[in-house]
């Protein structure tokens, strides 16, 4: 785990900064890092908060006197530094405070409520390789949180309306201060919406939204794999206050097939063959993904050759190119024989003694060698 840095090195100040100091410092780190300065630098983001919760400690006199006798021990938990997980915390909690430093860059939100986004959602698709090496689209049933249909989404009984709220005067945020901070935070009450239900809906209880089962047509790219996964944008849960919904993820599972084999883009089945076919070729009819392919063997194929047939394996999902089909050949020796086909194979075997190829004959040199009380090595 990464220690924390300390404060006022963060900030760039002596210990004795005073408040001003520290004020101007701050202003300068952060208009430095501001994320709308640094769009999509995820190191800018990280400075900004880390120098807002540095300054967001050392402003606060009592907060920094725990800081300087303590260390970060003295600012944890319950009245300490303020930790902020995003840059939205910050601009939430210090309210008009980045509006009035960076001339209006604070991206104050409409109503100054910040909704919540909705909650990602997972499921499971099972689908054959065919399928995966052409692409397909495929039904699948989701259970998630959909709009109430007997308040439609109110959350109050029929007849009755949502009230205000007399906690927050159906701002949806309170305003607290703290030192240099203005911080405004949700409504604890109703929860940032600006209302608060009384009579409650009975088939959800107010909560707006029941559990529904929802079918969903699924498009699966060609070229999928497993342990690969699809992003659904906006069909997870629904967001609170209005933030946008999560996203459905679908784990793809693609079943073994009965002949084929998957070696990433490429695929493999093992053919097998006569020893006349290996000895003086043959033309095949195999099977591929999608039909047929007629496959040449050529004469004197050796049990264990791999022929390889281009652009039949599976595409690649992102650039849509394909790999190859491998085809593995196993010579098959049959276990009984009629008369006349041993006949022939002894014919066969005769003529084979007196065509000694380069192989074998290399090995029958080296067991005379082993039988003559050499090493075998040459």
């Amino acid at each position: 785990m990464t220690s924390k840095r300390d404060y006022y090195e963060i900030l760039g100040v002596e210990k004795t900064a005073s408040a001003d100091e520290l004020k101007k410092a701050y202003r300068k780190l952060a208009a430095k890092h501001h994320p709308d300065r640094n769009p999509g630098n995820e190191e800018a983001i990280y400075a900004f908060k880390e120098c807002s919760e540095a300054f967001e400690v050392l402003y606060d006199s009592d907060k920094r006197a725990r800081y300087d006798r303590f260390g970060h021990a003295g600012v944890q938990g319950a009245g300490g530094g303020a930790g902020f997980q995003d840059v939205d915390d910050i601009f939430g909690a210090f309210g008009d405070l980045f509006g009035d430093m960076f001339g209006g860059g604070g991206r104050r939100r409409p109503g100054g409520n910040r909704g919540r986004r909705g909650s990602d959602l997972r499921s499971r698709l099972v689908i054959d390789l065919v399928d995966a090496a052409v692409g397909c689209a495929r039904e699948l049933e989701i259970e998630k949180h959909e709009k109430c249909k007997t308040c439609n989404g109110s959350g109050a009984a029929p007849g009755s309306s949502p009230e205000k709220c007399d906690y927050c005067g159906g701002r949806g945020q309170v305003v607290q201060s703290q030192g240099f901070f203005r911080i405004q935070t949700n409504c604890p009450v109703c929860r940032g919406e600006g209302s608060v239900v009384r009579q409650k809906c009975e088939e959800c209880r107010g909560a707006r939204y029941t559990p529904t089962k929802v079918r969903l047509e699924v498009k699966v790219p060609a070229g999928v794999d497993n342990d690969m996964q699809l992003c659904i944008r906006g069909e997870g849960e629904p967001g609170e206050g209005g933030g946008p919904p999560g996203d459905l993820y679908v784990d793809i599972v693609v079943r073994k097939h009965k002949l084929f084999e998957r070696m990433g883009r490429d695929l493999g089945f093992a053919l097998p063959i006569t020893y006349a076919q290996a000895c003086l070729g043959t033309e095949l009819e195999i099977p591929i993904l999608t039909g047929k392919h007629n496959l040449v063997v050529p004469a004197g194929t050796q049990p264990g050759d791999v022929i390889k047939v281009r652009g039949h394996g599976m595409p690649d999902p992102h650039s849509g190119q394909r790999g190859d089909l491998l085809v593995e050949v196993q010579v098959e020796v049959p276990k009984k024989l009629s008369k006349k086909h041993e006949e022939l194979l002894r014919q066969m075997a005769e003529l084979d003694s007196k065509q000694v190829s380069p192989h074998r004959k290399t090995f029958f040199e080296t067991i005379k060698d082993l039988f003559a009380g050499g090493d075998g090595d040459s």
